[in-house]
């Protein structure tokens, strides 16, 4: 209970600090849409805000979900997002609104919503006991090994590839999250922390070795959801140390990716990595590289998905129709294994049917560049306001009730599983409906595949 009531206080501290601070430094054209902008924000943090306070350590998917909020839609609002100059305050406003009946919709079905937990053996039954527990420690080794093996050998088949990626991503995530839960619950032994933390840093260091910092941050998120799942803390002095590293290397990032994509110099090998870091940090603090970067480049507004949503809202429907529910067609198809299906379309059709569509890129820039669009957007494009309310109906009530369903199961039942792969997913915002569903039916498979096998071997 102390613990919750100073979680709660912190997020409450948080958000006042948040609001007072735009009430005065937003940088908005119009007043309503500062309004707007702060109920994005409170819309988002209420749900996490009434978790912290309960005494309880289920897991906060649908507040995690809501909390993507705050990055993707408000602080672009309210920080005046570059992208947003092309916009008149009319669809800035419609898009806000829009965003925010997202969120009230969401919010209200989350807390109408009534479930019972489930009692059978799927829900109930501790499928790997604690004791064999420690074998996800493993699920690490697993992981690491894979993201080295990738990024610098080409030793896996190419027709093995996915499915490699699939269970190995699929352990990382089990194990990641239940270990970093162990560790804040005050269960997981000295030892087995240094190896997890051993591994995990090194996870992420080979994972940005590629130039890309979202797999890195996507794992190290999901560590913090389990740490402060298990004990109501933030691990403040962990973040004041990493978030400034990650903001630097988002700085130094554009100069990196120019010498090593554009200008073709050769990636480094394991033994160059520390070279290859140090570089990396140098460009992140040249100030001659950051004096020629654009507003647009910080590493918060990276994450927006305002600005796409207003070019929606600004070209539909008056000059295209609403898509009437065209890329939600396509999501049985992702379903059916490629095996059976030799044409089956790419993972990302509906991402790139909505590019096209608007605009944004042609049938051949797809190939090599993705832009995200994300839930919101889409549910605007196929059918306006009321498919944005009925996203948020369709979310809330999914959430609440498989939150509920798994309230009384183990962390290492199959529920349990089932929970931390949601956990995982709940903030991927840049996906459209189709890839989010698809690839977390995959990920499930796997999560349910290996605890199966644990059971089976180790039993």
């Amino acid at each position: 209970m102390r613990r919750s009531r100073k979680l709660f206080g912190y997020g409450v501290g948080s958000i006042v600090a948040g609001i007072i601070y735009y009430t005065y430094n937003a940088k908005v054209d119009d007043p309503f849409h500062l309004y707007l902008g702060q109920m994005m924000i409170v819309l988002s943090v209420l749900p996490s805000l009434m978790w912290a306070r309960k005494a309880k350590f289920g897991l906060p998917l649908f507040e995690v979900f809501m909390l993507t909020g705050i990055n993707t839609y408000a602080i672009p609002l309210l920080s005046g997002h570059q992208a947003l100059h092309a916009f008149e305050p009319g669809v800035i406003t419609l898009a806000a609104i829009g965003v925010v009946l997202f969120q009230l919709v969401a919010n209200f079905t989350f807390i109408i919503t009534r479930a019972r937990p489930k009692k059978t053996a799927f829900w109930r039954a501790e499928i790997v006991t604690k004791e064999i527990s420690r074998f996800l420690g493993y699920g690490m080794l697993i992981t690491t090994g894979y993201t080295i093996l990738v990024g610098f050998t080409d030793v896996i088949p190419h027709d093995l590839e996915g499915i490699i990626r699939a269970v190995s991503y699929g352990v990382g995530i089990i194990a990641t999250f239940i270990q970093c839960r162990r560790w804040g619950e005050g269960n997981l032994p000295h030892n087995e922390k240094i190896s997890f933390a051993i591994l995990l840093t090194l996870q992420v260091i080979f994972s940005w070795a590629t130039l890309f910092l979202v797999g890195g941050i996507s794992i190290m998120l999901l560590g913090l959801l389990g740490y402060v799942s298990g004990s109501k803390k933030i691990p403040l002095l962990i973040l004041l140390v990493v978030m400034p590293l990650i903001a630097l290397l988002h700085n130094g990032k554009s100069a990196m990716r120019q010498k090593y994509w554009e200008d073709a110099e050769p990636m480094p090998k394991i033994t160059g990595l520390p070279a290859f870091f140090i570089e990396w940090v140098d460009y992140g603090l040249d100030p001659e590289i950051q004096s020629k970067r654009t507003e647009s480049n910080r590493l918060l507004e990276r994450t927006s998905l305002f600005h796409i949503m207003c070019l929606v809202v600004a070209i539909t429907p008056e000059r295209l129709p609403y898509l009437n529910g065209e890329t939600y067609a396509q999501i049985p198809g992702q379903f059916v294994p490629r095996f059976f299906w030799e044409d089956k379309p790419v993972g990302h059709i509906s991402t790139y049917t909505l590019a096209i569509y608007y605009g944004l890129q042609r049938a051949e820039d797809t190939r090599k560049t993705t832009i995200g669009f994300g839930l919101l957007t889409e549910a605007y494009a196929n059918f306006g306001f009321f498919g944005l309310a009925f996203l948020g109906a369709a979310f809330g009530f999914y959430f609440k009730s498989v939150s509920v369903w798994a309230s009384e199961s183990p962390i290492l039942s199959y529920g349990g599983m089932l929970m931390v792969v949601l956990m995982a997913w709940s903030f991927q915002t840049e996906f459209t409906l189709s890839i989010w569903l698809s690839s977390l039916f995959q990920a499930c498979l796997v999560v349910v595949g290996v605890p199966f096998f644990l059971r089976n071997f180790f039993r």
